[in-house]
């Protein structure tokens, strides 16, 4: 009898790890909390205007408020030591980290990219924040895709990770104002599929 209903949970949990696609889970967000947007060019919205940036349609999407905090040419150097003063100043409860874009256009070390991101995570989460994560593929390609570094970040600290959404966007020149940045309606898709990712992982409804 015991066994039975061990092996009706276990199929229980099973269907739903299945059902919410298994990935890691959020802490639900309060309705009036933080959310941190950190990155380069592609979180401040260039190619379109400011209120047509990622964040700002987020913001629109969710009762949360969504903080832009994108700095253009940023490298993961420079989000790294920019980071901490950033959390201090608004007390996220969830960060959006998006970053990687700048080193692989200058041609840095890959390794150093993923250890400065690793710190970010770390530093994020100290500070009582959750993270997720948005991978940036890699400039030049025919057919554009996130490097591995990001999945493999995502898979070691646990995070909700979108990898094909930005190369699916900026693989659709529809959906481009210039060779990498999304237009007004790239950075709403962008938008609508991180909007998807903090759902399925339970932060919000």
């Amino acid at each position: 009898m015991r066994h039975g209903l061990r092996a009706g949970l276990a199929a229980c949990l099973l269907g739903l790890l299945v059902a919410c696609g298994g990935g890691p889970a959020l802490e639900p967000l309060a309705a009036d909390a933080a959310i941190l947007a950190f990155g380069d060019s592609l979180t401040a919205g260039n190619g379109a205007k400011r209120e047509n940036a990622y964040p700002a349609q987020l913001d629109a999407l969710l009762s949360q408020r969504v903080i832009n905090a994108g700095v253009p040419g940023e490298t993961t150097a420079g989000g790294l030591q920019r980071l901490p003063g950033v959390l201090a100043q608004h007390s996220p409860a969830l960060v959006v980290l998006c970053l990687g874009g700048n080193d692989m256009l200058r041609k840095l070390d890959r390794g150093q990219a993923k250890a400065n991101l690793a710190s970010m995570i770390g530093i994020i989460r100290e500070s009582g924040a959750q993270v997720v994560l948005l991978g940036v593929p890699e400039p030049g390609l025919l057919l554009l895709s996130a490097p591995a570094f990001y999945t493999e970040l995502a898979e070691e600290f646990g995070l909700p990770y979108d990898g094909e959404t930005l190369p699916n966007i900026l693989a659709d020149r529809s959906l481009k104002s210039d060779p990498i940045h999304p237009n007004a309606e790239g950075y709403r898709e962008l938008a609508g599929a991180v909007r998807e990712l903090l759902a399925n992982a339970g932060a919000i409804d």
